[in-house]
């Protein structure tokens, strides 16, 4: 017997009705707020998605040739084919440009609990906009989101800009940045420590600590401000995200700890995490190099994404739908059942057809099992007089009525 690929699943119609359900009301918040549907394609080259990454994400991604010798990755995120898309047919668009997206991406890893190999996600990208309004837009879009669908949350918010500043002021090359980030990412701090000890003095080291222990509300910005009097770029970075959070909903912790894994951020950066099921279900920031570093002109972007399957670990929902079977009692009465199943189909009802010629009791009891909310009876006698009966499953009530009624 042939089985599903690690780290992919199968989906039930119930579990179908229910990413459908969420994903539409999903849909609902990013188009309430002026944003448009876009999609690129599951594989790009792999050039594309190794530029900000490096030659070492290989071993994370399905790569292979196609019949051309050209090498391709399926996507193993959405940020990178949307800048792609947009520099080679957005760019020329007013902005700000809105997008959003779900799609499903791939990456090959140790399949574990709330992380697939195919995994789906649902995000946003503001093109256009440096100013802090943009940077709180997509805050404020990404718990409204959540608050649709009744998850319960916690939003972390840092900067980038802050470490950054430090780490500039300290002479640490962009190589060893990038290594530093990746560790506190992983919240790998015993290699954090290790790796700091052999670059930097103790005083520096302790610094770096104290800043990624920063954790409140906004009223910490002050003491982080006098921590950092003589880091200016630090100092701006906190300025900027001060001002971020004077438009934001009031329902964050600052966390200077965040540090994202990929490394195209620049700026404010923020990860949700979800109460139930799964740690983090978002997270994104602002990108305002990315777009450059793939060609085009320095153009500021922010944006995020939802991880689709790790909010479906966070919803608790029951779906119920108004279901109708018709049930003809015998073979010369099929052709009034196909009528009155086309006529209530028309006027936008889920109504399915006995079709298996069961007796009326096992067809009943096939309604029950289906979660059918209410059957059509087309007897012989009722017909003749243009009627049918008509059965609620849930109370067992049932009465005759005439069709041009339904």
């Amino acid at each position: 017997m042939i089985i599903k690929p690690r780290g992919t699943r199968d989906f039930t119609p119930e579990e179908m009705k229910k990413r459908r359900y969420i994903e539409n009301k999903l849909r609902e918040v990013f188009e309430s707020y002026g944003y448009e549907e876009i999609l690129t394609p599951t594989f790009e080259s792999f050039e594309l998605i190794a530029k900000k990454t490096g030659e070492e994400i290989r071993k994370q991604l399905y790569v292979f040739k196609d019949h051309g010798g050209r090498e391709l990755a399926l996507r193993p995120e959405m940020t990178s084919p949307v800048v792609r898309f947009y520099l080679n047919e957005l760019k020329n668009l007013q902005k700000p440009l809105r997008l959003y997206y779900f799609a499903n991406c791939f990456r090959y890893e140790r399949p574990q609990a709330g992380r697939f190999r195919e995994f789906w996600q649902m995000g946003c990208e503001l093109i256009g906009c440096k100013r802090e309004l943009a940077d709180a837009e997509v805050l404020n879009l990404a718990m409204d989101g959540l608050e649709k669908i009744n998850v319960k949350y916690e939003l972390h918010v840092g900067h980038l800009g802050v470490l950054k500043g430090v780490l500039e002021k300290f002479k640490i090359s962009e190589e060893e940045e990038v290594k530093i980030r990746r560790l506190i990412d992983k919240e790998d701090y015993e290699g954090l420590e290790r790796y700091l000890t052999q670059i930097l003095d103790e005083d520096k080291k302790n610094l770096i600590f104290e800043i990624l222990k920063f954790k409140g509300g906004r009223e910490i910005l002050d003491e982080l401000r006098e921590i950092l009097k003589d880091f200016p770029k630090s100092l701006e970075a906190i300025k900027n995200l001060d001002k971020i959070l004077e438009y934001t909903y009031n329902k964050y912790v600052i966390n200077l700890g965040i540090a994202r894994g990929l490394d195209y951020y620049t700026g404010m950066v923020f990860e949700i995490y979800g109460k139930k099921g799964a740690k983090q279900i978002c997270g994104g920031g602002r990108y305002d190099n990315l777009i450059e570093s793939f060609g085009g002109e320095s153009v500021p972007a922010v944006g995020f994404a939802y991880g689709f399957d790790r909010v479906m670990m966070n919803v608790d929902i029951e779906i119920k739908e108004e279901k109708y079977l018709i049930i003809p009692l015998n073979e010369s009465l099929i052709k009034i059942a196909m009528d009155i199943a086309k006529k209530l189909r028309d006027k936008g009802k889920k109504v399915e057809m006995e079709i298996m010629g069961r007796k009326l009791r096992k067809a009943l009891d096939y309604a029950n099992n289906k979660g059918i909310s209410k059957v059509i009876i087309v007897g012989e006698k009722e017909a003749k007089e243009n009627k049918v009966t008509i059965k609620d499953m849930e109370t067992g009530e049932q009465r005759i009525v005439d069709i041009d009624e339904l």
